[in-house]
């Protein structure tokens, strides 16, 4: 007998759902239109929206429904790190925990990253910072969680090897859009089924703090077409980075480093309002006759002095750097305080900006051109100011100051050999 067509997959979910005896008509009432799983011919189900949209809470979903119709089923949860998918798609507002139906709540073992629905189906979590874990075991079902921050493409092509059991495998995917090459590769997707979205369209269930906070940033910007809208931006008029530099010199793995440092760009401030401290960490290598740099961190926050000082020790201490470099042009001898009541023993160098960021970026954005800078992974929040942000920009490129201080340190001030670094830059 030949196995059901997908239109008749979709005929019987609706079925089922529509009796009123499993607790799912609630989602499937209140769902809209574009939150639910398109019918048809499809492996992948990418749903690229602004956020806010509600684009986790249809994944979880769909993940939910995919275990109660196919008893004894194996699927795999994904989300960027391992407190990603915890606090979003298990425990989160939306988490699987606090929504599915209490005739299908499934028992949950940290211990195991597991979860275990009433009918037997098992779902596992994963982080897509280790790509290896999903090297072997194989699903009939999986979600991704923000796709587009993951910082290793590997763990996705793994996923997609190991999503082989039963006669219809299929994964559903929830992001934020961002111009990365895994992202245009699944819109030309044939077999991926696209569904897009704005947070406009949710704002109805939206705190008002988030949404002001939210169109207040991105609203009229070419940076809110992808952020509100869900629009893939390719180039943004005016950016000092283009995507390209970063991608075709990313790399997965750091030589032998000769120098380490942690780069921080303190925020003026500790209120709700504030910037964030940008707090990025990078080593200098040589590759060939040229010393180059690698971008190992971004942990960037928004904190108090304590928290983000503790931030950038705790950095120091985890990739064994060298020193802090630490920009002072507001805090003036408080940030190096700051720091060293921490930890008086760390290294701290002071650095005050006598120029404005857009001439201070423009030899290093001069590398990223060259090729001399590496990102080891992908660090999507830094990567989007970089790209996003232009001189006239209102508002305060914190990542990108630090990135700035760091590869100036590394490649331009402080060099770990004696020989010059040539550096071409466009005047």
């Amino acid at each position: 007998m030949l196995p059901p067509s997908r239109d008749a997959i979709d005929e019987l979910i609706s079925a089922v759902f529509a009796d009123g005896g499993t607790g799912y008509k609630t989602w499937r009432e209140i769902a809209r239109p574009n939150q639910l799983p398109p019918p048809g011919d499809w492996r992948i189900w990418l749903i690229l929206s602004g956020r806010g949209f509600g684009k986790s809470r249809a994944v979880n979903e769909w993940a939910i429904e995919q275990a109660r119709l196919h008893p004894r089923s194996r699927g795999a949860l994904v989300a960027a790190t391992a407190a990603d998918v915890r606090d979003v798609v298990v425990e989160g507002e939306s988490g699987i925990l606090n929504i599915a139906p209490a005739d299908f709540a499934p028992r949950y073992e940290p211990s195991k990253r597991r979860l275990t629905f009433p009918n037997g189906s098992m779902a596992t979590t994963f982080s897509a910072d280790e790509p290896n874990r999903l090297r072997g075991p194989q699903f009939h079902w999986a979600i991704c969680d923000e796709l587009a921050a993951w910082r290793f493409e590997a763990t996705f092509d793994n996923l997609l090897m190991g999503l082989r059991l039963g006669r219809d495998p299929r994964l559903a995917i929830s992001t934020t859009p961002r111009p990365i090459p895994l992202i245009r590769r699944l819109l030309n997707d044939p077999t991926c089924a696209i569904t897009r979205g704005s947070t406009y369209e949710n704002a109805a269930n939206l705190a008002p703090a988030f949404l002001s906070a939210i169109l207040q940033r991105y609203e009229g910007t070419q940076l809110g077409r992808q952020e509100i809208e869900g629009q893939v931006l390719e180039v943004i008029d005016g950016a000092l980075w283009r995507r390209e530099w970063i991608e075709q010199h990313r790399v997965t793995k750091a030589p032998e480093l000769l120098r380490i440092v942690v780069a921080v760009d303190p925020a003026v401030t500790s209120t709700a309002a504030s910037d964030e401290t940008g707090i990025v960490v990078g080593g200098a290598a040589m590759v060939g006759d040229d010393v180059h740099a690698f971008i190992l961190d971004d942990v960037s926050m928004k904190a108090s002095p304590d928290t983000w000082a503790n931030q950038a020790v705790a950095a120091y201490h985890k990739h064994q750097a060298d020193r802090i470099i630490a920009e002072v042009n507001n805090g003036g001898d408080l940030v190096e305080h700051t720091i060293r009541t921490v930890d008086p023993h760390v290294p701290v160098s002071a650095v005050r900006a006598s120029r404005g960021k857009a001439v201070r970026a423009e030899p290093v954005t001069a590398l990223y051109e060259q090729g001399r800078v590496h990102h080891v992974g992908a660090f999507r929040g830094l990567e989007d100011q970089m790209c996003g942000w232009t001189p006239l920009s209102a508002e305060s490129p914190d990542r990108v100051d630090a990135l700035v201080w760091c590869v100036h340190d590394l490649l331009i001030d402080n060099p770990p050999v004696s020989a010059p670094v040539r550096i071409k830059v466009k005047w």
